[in-house]
């Protein structure tokens, strides 16, 4: 994760855009943690068939920061329910509060990107 992490401070100090790093960070730390921890476990999704079994990529817009990550599992991402005292699952109720939405789709040849999206702090004022 601190490769994922590193990634995103250095593309947002590229971008200027240091006031996203703390949400930004969070959303992508989730959706690697994910796909590590729930796509690169599937049956028929071991590591050694991909040279890169699990992608991610950031991409300003005029309005917009998107997140992605993809993987090779088509399993879709779904919340589930958060116990008061579990250690897990609430990576996607964290996404969907620190971002204005997120969605996932196939990917070719196989497995599905999940993605969020922040807004830029110049397009709230805007």
């Amino acid at each position: 994760m601190s490769r994922a992490r590193r990634f995103v401070l250095l593309t947002l100090e590229g971008w200027v855009l240091p006031s996203l790093a703390g949400d930004l960070e969070l959303v992508v730390t989730e959706l690697v943690t994910n796909a590590v921890r729930h796509a690169l476990g599937c049956p028929g999704t071991a590591p050694q068939e991909s040279e890169y079994p699990v992608w991610l990529g950031l991409s300003l817009h005029s309005r917009h920061l998107v997140a992605a990550v993809t993987d090779p599992s088509p399993v879709p991402p779904r919340p589930r329910p958060v116990e008061d005292l579990g250690t897990g699952g609430r990576g996607m109720h964290l996404i969907e509060a620190l971002s204005d939405s997120w969605s996932w789709e196939p990917a070719a040849p196989r497995g599905k990107t999940v993605w969020a999206a922040l807004t830029l702090p110049t397009a709230r004022s805007a």
